[in-house]
């Protein structure tokens, strides 16, 4: 729930963020995916999950939204607009230049979306996962 995260931040959107990203690797963890990397950061900005199938290593993007709220677009997934596509391409460039040694990504690479909407105390009403969402 939203009061247990927000000790982790003074920033309520940040606090809404940090909950979807949790709801969402759960997810994706029970939908049988391995999360091999949360939050990853350079000066190009973030992505939010990292993860992998048997079939593809995906970059998921994830929106929260609080239902009734007043602020941005009206659903989670609105808020990825073709700035945000193309941001989110440039940084997983990135992150396969500093992962090229790791491991053999010859899967298929595959951008997700997930869109969350919690109540105001920060119970999940719907999650919505989109493959191969651009």
């Amino acid at each position: 729930m939203l009061s247990s995260v927000e000790t982790m931040s003074d920033d309520p959107r940040r606090t809404l963020g940090a909950l979807g990203e949790r709801l969402a690797g759960e997810h994706l963890e029970r939908a049988g995916y391995s999360i091999l990397e949360r939050n990853f950061r350079c000066p190009a900005g973030e992505l939010d999950l990292v993860a992998a199938s048997e079939r593809a290593l995906v970059f998921c993007e994830v929106k929260t939204r609080v239902a009734g709220g007043r602020s941005g677009p009206a659903g989670p997934l609105d808020a990825i607009g073709p700035a945000k596509r193309r941001r989110l391409r440039a940084l997983a460039g990135e992150w396969l230049d500093r992962h090229r040694g790791d491991r053999p990504y010859r899967a298929m690479v595959r951008f997700d979306a997930i869109g969350v909407t919690v109540n105001r105390a920060g119970g999940l009403l719907a999650l919505e996962h989109v493959e191969d969402a651009f």
